[in-house]
């Protein structure tokens, strides 16, 4: 399976990949170089703590690589009245008659809990491309399923604090 990313999220990970390599990366030898200084490597928690975080910075590196390798690049573009990526829209749920704030992007800036919905999510599939008013409903399962009104569409594009997600 691709990834789907926009040239933003390209330029992020491009940006993480080279501030890890040139910074972090130096940072992590000089504290495994500090940590094996201190003697006997065979009780030196230091001197393992130092290589896991090395270790680790070197997975994430080779992780967005792959992703950027392996990436469907998709448009932010979407008509001025319809829900695409990286805009915020309002919507009524009509079995909970609650209404809801939630922000379409990929699925490498999905954060439930700032109300950023994947547009691979079942809510996000099935909201994308519609217009305000439209009444859609959302298939979660076989079994269960439930009907969104879009209530407003906000093109607000992307956000400065938007993260690339690891896992």
């Amino acid at each position: 399976m691709y990834n789907q990313l926009t040239k933003s999220d390209i330029q992020k990970m491009e940006e993480e990949i080279e501030h890890r390599k040139c910074v972090v990366r130096k940072q992590l030898l000089e504290h495994v170089k500090e940590a094996r200084a201190q003697g006997d490597l065979s009780e030196n928690f230091e001197y393992y703590a130092a290589k896991k975080e090395k270790n680790r910075n070197e997975s994430r590196i080779r992780y967005l690589e792959r992703m950027i390798k392996t990436a469907k690049i998709v448009s932010e573009e979407s008509k001025e009245d319809e829900v695409g990526l990286n805009n915020t829209v309002i919507l009524y749920f009509e079995e909970d008659k609650e209404v809801e704030t939630y922000k379409v992007v990929t699925t490498m800036r999905e954060d439930i809990l700032n109300n950023k919905i994947s547009k691979e999510s079942p809510l996000g599939r099935a909201i994308f491309g519609h217009k305000v008013n439209d009444r859609v409903f959302v298939k979660v399962n076989d079994q269960y399923g439930y009907y969104v009104v879009i209530q407003e569409i906000q093109k607000t594009g992307e956000e400065e604090g938007d993260t690339i997600r690891s896992f």
